[in-house]
């Protein structure tokens, strides 16, 4: 493909593209493929000779988009979103056709600058004191890894990563049971193992860690000569929107000097509005946060924002410099590289910047604002079906419900049917051991209409 025909598909996509989200509430919302259907259509050898863009295309409607779920589907209600504004899309256009890799300063100027500037646009938006330093992660697993090999070599006095843990106390870090399972797949990956991942007990409306419960685990574990390494908070989290009480989590942690990490992936979008802000009270305490502006806040997937109070820690833990990536002659600059544990880096904040600027804090804050009253909205009104029972009320835009008097099996069922129907996608959870059905509201171009329509699908669904 020469640079004439690139710019003539690039018109061309750019075409399908918005014609593409202006008809997605046509099409349903999750794949309505079987497993295998895709697999079936693709040849099983690679082609010898190129191929005509127009095959290609043509191709791309006929096989792929059958086997896709619309994530940019404004009846898109499960899981929590991974929103793609067009201020956002158009920025990874031109981060696609620039290509840089931003390991360091000098490899792109720019990309480093812009996400030192741009990070802290977001602290300020949320509300965090100065002081705190930013880095753009690719996902909140990531950061959360982050923050769990800096509680590591804290703990072991910087010498995890030369001696390994052999030989050292066991490591103990402590959670509670709603925190998302990348705070497992971390502690496995940083060698802390599952069983020293300790689950407190929670308490209260929010779900949160029992303050009492977690100065016990940690004094039984120093009586064994175990090592406490960190506490992982979470505000919002994935099942029911759990929040920790942070001010007493984290006066906990800093009571033993163990490190305080604080995972909002999907709630920190929502700190942009100051009145949601009573669910994280005292984070301005924790050493590290995340949230991720992929989610809530309509910034292209992968885009994870990484606060830290103090950065220094975290790149003693990450940071190697080889001869050929120093940057001589230059003192004091940032290598975000040495922020994140893959050398190679996106550049990722320029979809933050056309995003910002074009809609505005006040325009961002007003799609949150009017998902939470949506969410509030739907869960009333089905409260005040009897076919229906609030199993936890609504943090922010995610509640969770069931069929009232039916089992686990029937709870399911209906999440399928509902699914295989098309209209809208919900997901389920467990809460104290039995199946929930969760309802979130947090796609970009989501209406009230398309909350009041998956009421009727929900009511119909459930009269079947």
């Amino acid at each position: 493909m020469n640079w004439d025909e690139y710019s003539d598909w690039g018109s061309r996509i750019s075409q399908w593209a918005a014609e593409y989200h202006k008809t997605l509430r046509e099409r349903p919302v999750r794949a309505q493929t079987a497993p295998g259907d895709i697999a079936a259509q693709l040849p099983e050898m690679p082609p010898e000779g190129g191929e005509d863009m127009d095959i290609i295309m043509s191709d791309f409607e006929r096989i792929v988009m059958p086997g896709i779920t619309h994530w940019q589907h404004p009846r898109f209600f499960a899981y929590f979103p991974a929103n793609a504004a067009p201020p956002s899309m158009l920025a990874e256009m031109l981060v696609s056709t620039i290509a840089a890799q931003c390991m360091l300063w000098q490899t792109s100027p720019a990309a480093t600058e812009m996400e030192t500037v741009i990070l802290d646009w977001l602290r300020q938006a949320i509300g965090l004191p100065a002081g705190f330093a930013g880095v753009i992660q690719d996902s909140a697993s990531s950061a959360t890894l982050a923050a769990v090999l800096t509680m590591r070599e804290r703990a072991l006095n910087w010498q995890g990563n030369q001696k390994g843990l052999s030989g050292q106390p066991r490591l103990r870090v402590y959670c509670s049971a709603e925190v998302h399972t990348s705070v497992d797949r971390a502690i496995w990956i940083a060698g802390i193992g599952q069983d020293n991942l300790v689950r407190i007990p929670i308490a209260g409306r929010l779900r949160g860690m029992d303050p009492a419960a977690l100065k016990v685990a940690i004094e039984k574990d120093i009586a064994q000569g175990h090592c406490p390494a960190g506490v992982i908070t979470c505000t919002g989290g994935t099942g029911t929107g759990a929040c920790d009480d942070l001010d007493a989590m984290i006066a906990i942690a800093k009571s033993y000097d163990l490190y305080a990490h604080v995972d909002a992936a999907w709630a920190g979008a929502a700190m942009i509005c100051p009145e949601f802000r009573k669910l994280w009270s005292g984070v301005e305490k924790a050493d590290s946060i995340v949230f991720n502006p992929h989610k809530w806040l309509g910034a292209q997937f992968d885009c994870s924002a990484h606060f830290l109070r103090n950065p220094d820690t975290l790149v003693r833990t990450l940071a190697i410099q080889p001869e050929y990536l120093k940057t001589h002659g230059h003192d004091g600059l940032i290598n975000y590289s040495e922020w994140s544990v893959p050398l190679g880096r996106r550049f990722r904040a320029l979809k933050l910047w056309f995003l910002i600027r074009s809609y505005g804090l006040e325009g961002l804050r007003n799609r949150i604002r009017n998902h939470v009253i949506w969410a509030e909205g739907l869960c009333e009104r089905l409260e005040q079906n009897d076919d229906f029972e609030i199993v936890t009320r609504p943090v922010l835009s995610l509640f969770t419900f069931k069929l009232r008097g039916r089992n686990d099996q029937v709870q399911i069922d209906y999440v399928n049917n509902i699914n295989d129907d098309g209209r809208i996608y919900i997901t389920q959870t467990r809460v104290d051991g039995q199946i929930a059905i969760r309802f979130q509201v947090g796609q970009f171009d989501a209406t009230k209409t398309d909350v009041d329509f998956a009421h009727d699908v929900l009511v119909q669904m459930a009269g079947r």
